[in-house]
């Protein structure tokens, strides 16, 4: 049976004096969103109010990681700004916090090109991985805050990290340079690579290069990334849960024999998530948002990409994240009237498939 067809409709705008940079749930209920002011804010997704902010960070929140904590709804937040990275805790008294009241803050830059794009944490959350401008990948043990940079770094900007689901020690990066690299990070060295060739139409190279600009990984190990010119890359050789397949020894997701390369958009992807291991969202930098169903059969090696809904925002000038979950997609940016704009897309079941639901209960 087809999947039913998706239909999402914009249900809340918000906006902000500054633009969005940056988005993270906490729990289902709460939106954390960074600014290029060096501003944060906790949005209840009940209310649409904001609950609690941080301020004068003193550069652009570039990247945010909740964190669960015990015995609170509030999470904590690990925030990327300018070279640093520093915690909150968001269950504070303070309805607005400063960088005096961080719980911690590791300095990880040491030159001017040390700006921070991209945060991600482990499983066990004792480890939080960084990409940068100058294009260093690193990792911070959170036991004692010390800091571990690959020996390999991206000839250019690191846009992108993700660690590899169940491979404690493995994660992977992508660049500008138009290369993803797949690290055993303990060791701070490359275990392999995938480069993205130029799309060439009738003769003539794209005048995007493909810069990688976007990446998500699926809890089953499905990698997924976005190009500057309009392509979607989808690795499968790293998919866990086959029958028929004993674990690697290492994550092998940036096998070419197992990827698919689709150009998907006529604009720079800057933004992608999973919803659940077999759906993707992305958008592109003007707004253009696009639901799909990703299938794979293992047997014949093959990838179908199926477009389950697209939409293209008018109230967004450009995008800078988007987040999804298996009812919501919401993206985050710069609006058409110059601040700060979120949109939240919730999905709605079409009546017909609501009919079918009914007459087969």
């Amino acid at each position: 049976m087809e999947p039913v067809q998706e239909i999402y409709r914009l249900d809340k705008t918000l906006e902000s004096p500054a633009h969005i940079a940056s988005l993270a749930f906490g729990h289902a209920g709460h939106l954390f969103a960074g600014s290029d002011d060096g501003s944060f804010r906790v949005y209840d997704l009940s209310s649409y109010k904001v609950i609690k902010a941080v301020r004068a960070l003193g550069a652009e929140v570039s990247s945010i990681v909740c964190v669960k904590k015990p015995g609170s709804e509030l999470r904590d937040a690990w925030i990327a700004h300018g070279q640093k990275v520093s915690r909150f805790q968001m269950e504070s008294p303070k309805m607005i916090q400063t960088l005096e009241d961080a719980l911690v803050t590791v300095e990880v830059g040491e030159t001017g090109d040390d700006i921070l794009n991209e945060l991600a944490l482990n499983a066990n959350k004792s480890h939080l991985a960084f990409t940068m401008d100058s294009g260093v990948v690193g990792v911070i043990d959170l036991s004692d805050n010390s800091i571990t940079k690959m020996e390999t770094k991206h000839e250019n900007i690191s846009a992108t990290v993700k660690f590899v689901p169940d491979r404690p020690r493995e994660l992977v990066s992508g660049g500008y340079d138009t290369v993803l690299l797949h690290f055993d990070w303990a060791q701070a060295k490359v275990l392999s690579r995938r480069q993205m060739e130029p799309y060439v139409v009738d003769g003539s190279m794209a005048l995007a290069p493909p810069f990688i600009m976007s990446m998500a990984m699926s809890s089953t190990g499905v990698l997924a990334a976005g190009t500057a010119d309009g392509h979607l890359w989808i690795g499968f050789g790293g998919e866990k849960g086959s029958a028929s397949k004993k674990k690697a020894k290492k994550w092998e997701g940036l096998d070419e024999n197992k990827a698919l390369l689709i150009k998907v958009a006529e604009g720079p992807i800057v933004a992608v998530a999973f919803s659940d291991p077999r759906k993707l969202a992305i958008s592109t930098l003007m707004g253009v948002i696009t639901n799909y169903q990703i299938n794979y059969d293992e047997e014949a090696g093959s990838v179908v990409l199926q477009q389950l809904w697209q939409h293209e925002s008018t109230g967004v000038e450009k995008v800078n994240a988007l987040l999804a979950d298996d009812k919501r997609i919401i993206i985050g940016g710069i609006g058409k009237k110059g601040r700060g704009i979120i949109e939240i897309w919730k999905q709605e079941v079409p009546a017909t498939s609501e009919a079918a639901l009914q007459a087969s209960s």
